[in-house]
Formats: structure tokens, sequence, C-alpha cells
């Protein structure tokens, strides 16, 4: 009964957002985990995958040299469409460096092969999605992974190098991505 309360809360926490779209374009730094492919032979350039929440926390733990920037993110959510330019950018910039960006879609898995699959294909972003089916999270989940984030709101940005941390939730502006990227570089 409490996934189910939770899984209800978290929903309507994140369709809150009202749904917006826009459209963006450049190129993606693949990101190495361990998933499993949700995607059909036919569907071409779009191959991004779904990751179970355990496997999402393993990722997310990981500690070495390589600077992980995770942004959690929805295509209806139009803080999460308008920041998306922002990390673009510090791809293109940080390209062949120890950096991997990942976007964890939290869309409803009825969303994946249209509208998620569509921003996929328009931003060039395909290898850089992990699908996430938000009925899988339960609270041990934010509070296993996390410090400030219930999974109550998004855009939310988690970045880890080695045993450094940084949590940012709501929408990133250029200046603060920057930073906050600047200062795990260092």
């Amino acid at each position: 009964m409490k996934k189910i309360i939770l899984s209800t809360l978290i929903l309507t926490a994140l369709y809150s957002c009202k749904k917006e779209g826009q459209k963006m374009e450049d190129t993606a730094v693949a990101d190495s985990v361990s998933v499993t492919d949700h995607t059909a032979p036919a569907a071409g350039a779009y191959t991004s995958k779904e990751l179970s929440p355990e496997n999402l926390g393993k990722y997310l733990a990981q500690k070495n040299d390589t600077l992980y920037v995770t942004n959690f993110f929805a295509t209806w959510c139009g803080p999460c469409m308008r920041e998306i330019p922002h990390f673009k950018n510090k791809m293109e910039e940080l390209k062949g460096k120890p950096v991997k960006f990942t976007f964890i879609n939290l869309d409803d898995k009825s969303e994946w092969n249209s509208a998620v699959k569509r921003f996929a294909q328009e931003n060039n972003l395909a290898s850089s999605i992990i699908l996430l089916d938000g009925q899988k999270l339960d609270p041990t989940f934010f509070t296993t992974n996390f410090k400030q984030w219930d999974g109550g709101s998004i855009p939310f940005t988690y970045m880890r190098k080695g045993d450094k941390t940084d949590e940012y939730l709501g929408m990133m502006t250029e200046e603060i991505l920057n930073s906050k990227v600047e200062a795990l570089l260092k």
C-alpha cells in the first residue's frame, strides 16, 4: 500500500510541471552504463535504454576520476526542457574529457516510444538517455542515493566525482551548471 501511495505522490508531483516542449540540437556524449535495450530494431538512431532503480543506484554510486553529471527530467516538464541546451553546451565543451552526462527520463512508459523518442532524436541525445520506470521507485531509492531529493519534483541534477557530490533541485542556468562542474573538476 505504501508503494502505491508513494508512486501516486511521485507521479502527481512530476505531472504538476506543465507540459512544454522546445526543440534543441547538438551532439551527445555516450555513457557507459550496463542497461537493457528498450528500443525496437526499426527505431534506427533511437537507442535509449531502460535501467532498473537498483542498477541506477549502482551507477550513481560510482567513485572514480570521472565526473558523472546525471540529470533527471521529463519531456513534458518546461523547466527540464529549458535547461537541456545548457547541458548540451557543456557536453560539447568537455568532449573527450573524463565527464559523462546522463539524462534519466521519468516520462510515463507509454511515452517512451513517442515523446521521449522524438525528443532524443531531435536533440541527438538517445545514447545519453536512460529510461526509468517511476512505478518501480520506492522511498528507499531516494534516501539511499540522495541527501536532498525525495523525488517530489524535477528537474534534479546529481553530480559525483570520486567522493565529492553535488545535488541541485530545480532548473539550472548555464552559469550555475558551469560553476558546479568547474568546482567538481578541480
